[in-house]
């Protein structure tokens, strides 16, 4: 072979071959390599994962399509050094050089966290854990030790207002410090100068307001009754008259279970029972939601002191303004429930 015959083969050759390697290079940067069946699907990293943790999960998820390509571009751009937890919203037929470089920024895309039922705080450390990466143990750790309480305004007992029900948009990853600070800034978005104004015309501070909100929350099973039972407490509360709120009994016995508040049940020595203490309790009673905060803020004007569940248990309530009006009603409930063998 002479040389022109051997330079001329050489380069035919070196043509294909780096024809071919681009073409492969092309496919590793380019080609759709994220096949999910969905538009797109929800990828945890954890804060101990590494990036072999990241291509198990890739695999056994059936993400990627070839985890070879996305393991050499993964390497060659050095995000086997950089893995950020997070959770990342990885889009169908995504090329792995667009995965690689989402991931690689820790561009995480925030959860919808929405909460709304809780009796005690000591329940929101299990509720919260449920959506975001710390577990509740950890959680619980930080929101109840000597000092958080305190720190951010509130005491053991009105701890629990400061978690306003609602939906929010929040980083996976956010440690319980800065989930709490966050859950503090909402609770001081919500109680603005206005809703501010609205509770010290009732003579309330925020605090008393969920208080209260959370009885009328706990009394009411049809939400068109909120601002009149709201009207009748606040009535209460400026005769003087204790509220006598079944509700609060039920929480200082601890026992949820009950349907029938006995006398037994009222004689409890608790700061939470309304029928041995004047005034609000020390503290919510549960989580009140939004809608009936607002309703306690545009409580219903009117004379009613006394209701209790009408006898016909639609959930509705009988109002009355005196008490001869209230005893009468009691009587038909008390032989309703007897009637249904209800005696607890």
């Amino acid at each position: 072979m002479n040389k022109k015959n051997f330079i001329a083969g050489f380069m035919i050759v070196f043509t294909v071959m780096l024809s071919s390697f681009s073409f492969y290079f092309w496919q590793v940067f380019y080609t759709p390599n994220i096949l999910i069946e969905k538009p797109d699907q929800t990828f945890f990293i954890e804060r101990e994962d590494d990036f072999k943790d990241v291509q198990n999960k890739l695999y056994d998820l059936g993400i990627v399509n070839d985890l070879v390509t996305f393991s050499f571009l993964a390497k060659l751009k050095s995000y086997d050094d950089l893995v950020k937890p997070g959770m990342y919203l990885l889009k169908s037929d995504m090329s792995n050089r667009d995965a690689i470089n989402l991931l690689r920024s820790g561009a995480q895309t925030p959860i919808k966290m929405t909460f709304s039922q809780a009796r005690k705080v000591q329940e929101l450390p299990g509720i919260f854990s449920r959506f975001m990466e710390f577990d509740s143990l950890e959680m619980a750790e930080l929101m109840f030790n000597d000092t958080t309480a305190n720190y951010y305004g509130f005491d053991s007992l009105s701890y629990i207002s400061m978690f306003i029900p609602n939906t929010y948009e929040i980083y996976w990853t956010t440690s319980p410090a800065k989930f709490l600070d966050r859950m503090k800034t909402e609770y001081d978005r919500f109680w603005n100068a206005d809703r501010k104004q609205l509770a010290m015309e009732i003579g309330l501070t925020p605090t008393e307001v969920s208080t209260l909100a959370s009885i009328v929350q706990a009394e009411i099973s049809k939400y068109d009754e909120a601002r009149k039972v709201a009207g009748l407490y606040v009535n209460r509360l400026k005769s003087g008259t204790p509220l006598q709120a079944d509700p609060t009994v039920v929480f200082a016995v601890g026992d949820f279970t009950i349907r029938r508040v006995l006398n037994r049940h009222i004689a409890v020595e608790s700061p939470f029972n309304t029928y041995k203490n004047r005034g609000l309790p020390p503290g919510p009673i549960n989580l009140p939601g939004i809608n009936i905060l607002e309703a306690v803020l545009d409580y219903e004007r009117h004379d009613y002191l006394f209701m209790c569940a009408k006898e016909d248990f639609s959930g509705y309530h009988a109002f009355a303004e005196t008490l001869e009006e209230h005893d009468a009603n009691a009587r038909r409930l008390h032989r309703a429930l007897n009637r249904e063998g209800i005696y607890r």
